[in-house]
């Protein structure tokens, strides 16, 4: 999240797309209420189906799943169109202005650079015009045909209310409307938030989803202000954190990129890391790279990370392309390419595509490790419960591992909220059984193999052998010890440059990453926690909620990343001389000395307005981008592409029907299902009652949702002679589940390019462990497709067929 979770209330406007917050999100979704009742806010929900989020809502839209972008970019082109954009700010704070390089063109469903063959981009005409020194050219009369917002109006011009309603099946008088309430926000006294979830990353193009209404934002000047932001409501308690910390297969803590292998030494890593500005004056926090990338080494190796050795920069492992994600660790284990898997925390046979081919990539491994507080389906896969599977599990030879852990509420440590707010908690039970922590089998696992290392020797030791271990418990390192760590010190005297007096002692704890130096002198695990753990003590730990001006800020509760900002981007919350747009709701402000606030400023604190330094400081030219320079895999604008098993040929451009760039295999290719066999698009969720594949094993969450079914609505059920709580067969090209019908209003058809287009609901939560009656797994469907930019498996939109059957045989 860019803001937080109580600043939903100073919005004018609520967008619920891509999530159902008041379902999945119960206890944050009161400040969406808050909003209404207090604020006056408008409710706004998109969703395939009318949800419990929509029962409340002041306006509710329908939509195919898989079809956002097209909608998004429609609503684009209804703001450019009716001029509903907060002009100083796109011009100030936007790179609206800035003229892209003479090449860069989109023709028939592609930008320039496509490679069929390798299905990547060529992304170098994916750039500005650049003048002698190196600097963006610009033009802020908007007169130049190259500039981004001429070439973002004409790429948006195909998405009519007519398009719009031809490809997402929304009727058009309902899409205006929406439309009308989002313009509603284009002043600068009014502000609208986006609340977004699963519903918008699990998609062959969820990042680019995503960045389409950050551009709806940034041209409403909704970014940086109370009341707006991109709200990322995350579905696990820690699932910030996994990525905050680099538990990413690209990432190091801090969201600093491995190095590829074509990055073969220190200086060429940093020369693509330490980015250059793009406009005079401009700051950023990555010309700040070589003090976080050392300090993260030190905290990492210790002495044995030096200068002399480019701070151990050959001991990190390269990465090739395309990236070790999931998709392809099960593609390698079908392959006989990773015959060993240790899985922490984690249920891939339920929580990733195609089940048939989780289980048959875990059926052909050597060993199998499972880290978990429960007996999981990964854990118990040869008793995979289904149609499809084969009778004798005898055939399968891995061993498996089963190494049970503490869950959160048996150990001390933080949770990572959705609104980057790192929260401690403190033990409140032992756990039972043999159970241990996730450090201590951990810190097993490192010791043997390191002593193994130590007394055979190896390939390349040098990573494992002179990795810094000096806890207090070196088998079990304390979790206060750990955040110290992250938080980073000072491994000698720190001395102020200008007059060579000492600033910060040695062994001191820093205060945050501004402290951070090159020299080998700071360490810090995690860069954007540097703060959290200072010689003030635990500032995780903190409770008091005092609110200043009661505006959602609350400073002194808990600790947020990065420096306690509780809304990123914040001097967007004021106009080029720094004033606030929005007087009645301040964030920051500029006084004539420093810039002041219930919030710490997103900028240099003493760093006047006038030194032209733009708001957007994470990026190299300073400003939001309404054109992505050499980011995103499939192109710098969004593009409206069907998801890979889509019941239409796209409107737009048939011969490029799908994401050009999209993760997807040969094998898992060949797995796609038609819509002349499989006629119904299926999209999965969650229900309030199930907290993902954890609470089938409490019994009263059982018994409130005690088996597997499927949402079909009325026309549908009719058609197909379906009755309520009756029992389905819904298949894929992949699989099939037998479950309970749930016939609903909630569900309606949809006119799609002139066809009715059904939708059914598959629910995600049953497996054939714990206290439920067993269930196949919505995963039992789904293809086996990543998301172009993060891999996220496309489990919102896919093709199925749905038929009456009788009760499945007893297992």
């Amino acid at each position: 999240m860019t803001n937080t979770w109580q600043d939903i209330k100073n919005a004018n406007v609520v967008v619920v797309m891509g999530g159902n917050a008041a379902e999945a999100h119960p206890c944050g979704f009161k400040w969406v209420i808050e909003a209404k009742i207090e604020n006056g806010a408008k409710l706004v929900v998109v969703d395939p189906r009318f949800t419990r989020t929509a029962s409340v809502a002041d306006y509710y839209a329908p939509i195919r799943p898989g079809t956002d972008i097209a909608f998004l970019n429609g609503v684009i082109h209804y703001l450019l169109e009716h001029d509903k954009i907060q002009h100083e700010y796109v011009r100030s704070y936007t790179n609206a202005s800035l003229i892209v390089k003479d090449g860069f063109d989109f023709q028939d469903g592609l930008f320039t650079g496509y490679n069929e063959e390798t299905r990547t981009y060529d992304k170098s005409t994916w750039d500005y015009d650049l003048d002698k020194d190196g600097f963006a050219r610009s033009d802020d009369t908007w007169q130049d045909p190259r500039c981004v917002i001429n070439l973002l109006k004409h790429h948006v011009s195909r998405y009519t209310p007519e398009m719009v309603s031809r490809i997402c099946g929304t009727p058009q008088d309902k899409f205006l409307h929406v439309c009308e309430l989002i313009a509603s926000t284009s002043t600068p006294d009014r502000a609208m938030t986006s609340l977004f979830a699963l519903g918008w990353t699990q998609h062959s193009v969820g990042a680019q989803n995503i960045r389409n209404m950050a551009m709806v934002q940034l041209l409403l000047g909704n970014i940086g202000v109370a009341g707006g932001g991109m709200n990322a409501l995350r579905g696990h308690s820690n699932i910030q954190g996994l990525t905050d910390v680099g538990l990413l297969s690209n990432q190091m803590p801090g969201y600093m990129n491995l190095p590829t292998d074509k990055e073969t030494n220190f200086d060429i890593y940093m020369s693509t890391r330490q980015f250059k500005p793009l406009r005079p004056g401009q700051i950023s926090y990555y010309q700040n790279t070589r003090k976080l990338f050392v300090s993260f080494m030190k905290a990492f190796y210790g002495d044995a990370a030096t200068q002399e050795n480019n701070w151990a920069f050959d001991w990190l492992p390269k990465l090739d392309i395309p990236l070790y994600d999931i998709i392809k660790a099960f593609e390698m284990m079908n392959n006989d390419q990773i015959t060993g898997y240790i899985c922490q925390g984690f249920n891939p046979l339920q929580a990733f595509p195609d089940r048939g081919k989780i289980r048959r990539g875990l059926s052909k491994l050597k060993f199998l490790v499972t880290m978990d507080p429960l007996d999981t389906e990964t854990s118990r896969f040869w008793q995979d419960f289904g149609p499809q599977n084969p009778a004798n599990s005898a055939q399968i030879q891995t061993e498996v591992f089963q190494l049970p852990t503490t869950c959160f509420a048996e150990e001390n440590g933080s949770l990572v909220n959705s609104a980057r707010w790192l929260q401690w908690h403190w033990k409140a039970a032992d756990a039972p059984g043999v159970a241990m922590s996730d450090i201590w089998i951990m810190s097993g696992i490192f010791h043997r193999i390191r002593e193994l290392y130590r007394k055979e020797g190896g390939a390349f030791p040098d990573p494992i052998l002179n990795v810094t271990w000096k806890y207090t418990d070196p088998i079990s390192p304390d979790p206060e010890e750990l955040a110290k760590e992250m938080n980073g010190r000072a491994l000698a005297d720190l001395t102020d440059p200008a007059t060579n007096t000492v600033v910060t002692k040695a062994g001191t704890l820093l205060d945050g990453f501004g402290q951070l130096r090159d020299d080998g002198t700071t360490s810090s695990g995690c860069w954007i926690f540097s703060g959290c753990f200072t010689e003030k003590g635990n500032q995780m730990a903190r409770r008091d909620a005092t609110d200043p001006r009661e505006q959602g800020i609350a400073p002194n509760w808990a600790w947020a990343w990065p420096a306690n900002r509780r809304i990123l981007y914040n001097r967007a919350s004021a106009d080029p001389t720094g004033k606030p747009w929005n007087p009645a709701k301040p964030v920051i402000s500029w006084n004539g000395t420093k810039w002041v606030g219930i919030d710490v400023p997103d900028y240099t604190p003493t760093l006047a307005p006038s030194a032209g330094a733009s708001p957007f400081i994470m990026n190299d030219e300073g400003l939001g981008r309404l054109f992505a320079r050499k980011l995103m895999a499939e192109g710098p604008f969004p593009e409206h592409y069907e998801p890979l098993e889509s019941p239409v040929e796209n409107p737009l451009h048939p011969k490029v029907q799908n994401n050009p760039a999209a993760r997807v295999f040969a094998d898992d290719r060949a797995a796609f299902g038609s819509p002349k066999n499989f006629p119904y698009v299926a999209t999965t969720y969650r229900l309030t009652e199930h907290f993902h594949f954890w609470t089938k094993h409490a019994l009263i969450n059982a018994i409130l949702q005690p088996e597997e079914f499927v949402e079909v609505g009325e026309v549908l059920a009719k058609e197909k002679g379906i009755v309520q709580g009756g029992w389905v067969k819904v298949s894929s090209k992949r699989g099939e589940v037998i479950c309970k019908a749930y016939v609903t209003k909630r569900i309606k058809p949809l006119i799609v390019d002139g066809k009715p287009t059904h939708v059914i609901g598959v629910p995600l939560h049953w497996g054939f462990t714990g206290q439920a009656r067993k269930g196949y797994g919505a995963n039992t469907l789904t293809p086996s497709v990543g998301d172009a930019n993060t891999q996220t498996p496309e489990f919102k939109a896919f093709l199925v067929n749905i038929e009456k059957t009788s009760a499945p045989v007893a297992a």
